[in-house]
């Protein structure tokens, strides 16, 4: 294994602690919001402007993990059945394919939809059960997964495909904590609003 992925190299490493670290933050940050207000305290209790400086933090993370991955895998090594055209032009469906889960799922969740408006208190009518959310649970992990893999076979690194494995664990991690407490926003907002027709 060895031979196909240099673990030497310090932009494998720099790359993997880039795609365990943003979910974690943006979930540390979002439970700091959630019991604390904390970034809408320091926007001086605007709520709506908090979630759009997450948002930006995040986007711009997003991006800087990428340009960190595409380093990483321009210092290792190529397998050359990768390369072969059958598997190299499989990256293409692949990563539109997983483009089209993302940027369909932010269109339809929107800024703070996407951006984690509701642990900010900026809570959807109802949720989402159009594409393409009647395709995948979790469209943009589940897309951004496809365009990792879909580089890394696309390039013919072995080290990306390690890399891809990494980024679908970190999301699995993120969505066995982000559901339920979404889950339990909306019970939570629900339930007030029950209370509140019955004391009409």
């Amino acid at each position: 294994m060895t031979s196909y992925i240099d673990f030497s190299q310090p932009s494998l490493w720099m790359s993997a602690a880039s795609i365990a670290f943003n979910p974690t933050f943006w979930n540390i940050a979002a439970q700091q919001e959630y019991h604390n207000k904390v970034i809408t305290k320091l926007f001086g209790g605007n709520a709506r402007l908090g979630c759009y400086a997450l948002a930006v933090t995040i986007f711009s993370l997003g991006i800087f993990r990428d340009y960190l991955y595409n380093e990483a895998l321009a210092h290792q090594p190529t397998h050359p059945p990768l390369l072969s055209p059958v598997i190299k032009y499989s990256a293409v469906p692949l990563f539109l394919t997983g483009n089209t889960l993302v940027l369909t799922s932010m269109w339809a969740l929107g800024v703070t939809g996407t951006y984690l408006g509701d642990y900010f208190g900026i809570l959807m009518d109802a949720p989402v059960t159009t594409f393409p959310f009647n395709v995948s649970s979790a469209p943009m992990y589940h897309g951004s997964t496809m365009s990792f893999l879909a580089t890394a076979i696309w390039y013919g690194k072995p080290a990306g495909i390690l890399l891809t494995g990494l980024v679908a664990t970190a999301y699995s991690i993120a969505c066995r904590w982000e559901d339920p407490f979404t889950s339990m926003i909306y019970q939570k907002r629900d339930e007030e609003r029950a209370k509140g027709k019955k004391g009409q």
